[in-house]
């Protein structure tokens, strides 16, 4: 299976489907049966981009997979901040792009990174080759914000060095498929991985949030926090796993995912696992998948807050844990903000 053969070569036969285990519950393959046509090349958008309210040092666009650059470095110095847009301005046609980042020892990045689309039934699929140096410290947000009718993929694969700080925050409202995968080959070594996701979905929009962490040696952190509502006939998928290899002891690796239903029809599929290989290891996971709470609802009404604002109130109280996570005042600001705007439209 390869989506970026199957995109070059136009086989949907390529495409993983739910006979592949990581996408049982993405069926790329029934959702694509005829793989689009390449899309054409796209100016720039000239609105603003999401988070407009975040200021940032400096700026790269990739329009339809075509990017202005291939790599961005950050050196040690002064913290920066850069954003990065994938755009897709297309219909019915197909696009892959690719970009590499590089973070010398002892630099400091903020990456805001945005998913935007101003086409139709577009397909897209992105990777993102993320190399973080020896001390040095990269936060990632992730905004996925596309049409209902999208098709988008993307994928980062990280590497961290001795004594790096990787920390990422996903925030999707889903598409007819989005999927967002993170792969990050730990180090240990003082390392500290923090890898969370907030999906807010609603109509028959699906989101899954996909991640791999692998210890690889001793003395490594990780902590996840996924959290989601759906309501509909959404569909949440999380799927994450963390690989404690042989060797990698003193390992501290935790990871939670909880979901709410807004209503019967809304579906969220959850596979947090452990792959524990070490025996000096302090290792858990949790999962809940659960339905606003009617006593709290109730308590609220009858404290004059009408039923819509209260259910907004109570999805931002149970989503707001991640965004506290999230190290970077503005963007966490920014984070809130577009929490709440999206919750409005799901209470």
């Amino acid at each position: 299976m390869s989506l970026m053969r199957a995109l070059e070569t136009r086989d949907a036969s390529l495409l993983p489907g739910r006979r592949t285990e990581d996408w049982r519950w993405s069926d790329l393959k029934g959702v694509v049966r005829v793989v689009p046509p390449p899309s054409p090349a796209a100016e720039r958008p000239t609105a603003p981009p999401p988070l407009p309210e975040l200021s940032t040092d400096s700026e790269i666009v990739i329009v339809n997979g075509r990017a202005e650059t291939f790599g961005f470095h950050a050196v040690a110095g002064l913290p920066r901040t850069l954003r990065l847009r994938i755009v897709s301005r297309a219909s019915e046609t197909a696009h892959q792009g690719v970009l590499t980042l590089d973070i010398e020892p002892e630099a400091e990045l903020t990456l805001i990174e945005t998913y935007e689309g101003e086409g139709t039934g577009y397909l897209s699929d992105f990777s993102l080759a993320v190399s973080i140096g020896e001390g040095a410290r990269l936060e990632r947000i992730v905004l996925l914000d596309e049409p209902a009718d999208a098709v988008s993929v993307s994928q980062a694969q990280v590497e961290l060095q001795a004594g790096a700080r990787f920390s990422q925050t996903v925030l999707a409202s889903g598409a007819k498929l989005q999927r967002h995968e993170t792969h990050v080959t730990h180090p240990g070594a003082g390392a500290e991985v923090r890898i969370d996701g907030i999906y807010l979905l609603d109509e028959r929009r699906h989101a899954d949030l996909t991640t791999v962490v692998d210890h690889t040696a001793p003395d490594g952190v990780t902590s996840q926090l996924t959290k989601g509502l759906a309501r509909d006939q959404a569909r949440g998928v999380f799927q994450g796993r963390i690989v404690v290899h042989e060797g990698a002891d003193r390992t501290d690796a935790r990871m939670g995912h909880h979901a709410l239903l807004l209503n019967d029809g809304a579906e969220v599929d959850a596979k947090p696992e452990l792959e524990i290989y070490a025996d000096d290891v302090s290792c858990a996971h949790g999962n809940t998948v659960g339905s606003l709470d009617e006593d709290a609802l109730f308590y609220m009404r009858s404290r004059g807050i009408p039923e819509p604002e209260a259910r907004a109130l109570l999805m931002e109280a149970f989503v707001g844990e991640v965004v506290d996570r999230i190290e970077h005042e503005g963007a966490r600001e920014a984070a809130h903000a577009w929490v709440s705007a999206r919750l409005r439209a799901l209470s």
